[in-house]
């Protein structure tokens, strides 16, 4: 009698059971790691907003002159304001136009604008020369500031 002994092919119950678990584990790490991902896509358009908000304000601001052209200083109204140093100290709680208007969709954001004398800039006295500093924030996850000189020529 010629007896074959069949090789069986297949998995027992115990690799199955070994090869689910190995499965379900890589694909909580990858889902954990797309997860945090997803979660943070948001922030960079929230950094650009801001980059964006603090580039408008300071535009608006170097676009003033230096000089008071009405004598009158420390205007109060932002839609009033028609030199440098009338931007001083101005708060946004959220982002406004250059009339003082707010701009919908970004209520979130704060802008501040410090504009002081300096002395940063060799051959040309400080009080010839201001610094304009907006910073934009959002939160605690987005703060952006961007500075520029100017000086009176």
């Amino acid at each position: 009698m010629n007896t074959r002994w069949r090789q069986q092919s297949g998995a027992t119950l115990v690799e199955l059971l070994v090869s689910i678990v190995i499965v379900s584990i890589s694909a909580a790490s990858v889902l954990g790691v797309l997860s945090i991902n997803v979660g943070a896509s948001a922030d960079p358009m929230q950094r650009h907003q801001a980059m964006a908000i603090a580039e408008s304000y300071l535009e608006e601001i170097l676009l003033r002159p230096m000089d008071d052209p009405d004598g009158v200083d420390g205007e109060v109204a932002r839609a009033d304001f028609d030199d440098l140093d009338d931007y001083h100290g101005l708060s946004d709680a959220g982002a406004s136009d250059q009339f003082g208007a707010p701009l919908p969709g970004l209520g979130n954001y704060n802008v501040t604008v410090n504009v002081s004398t300096s002395a940063a800039l060799t051959g040309v006295s400080s009080s010839e020369v201001r610094r304009i500093d907006v910073s934009v924030s959002r939160g605690s996850d987005v703060n952006y500031t961007v500075s520029a000189y100017r000086v009176r020529y």
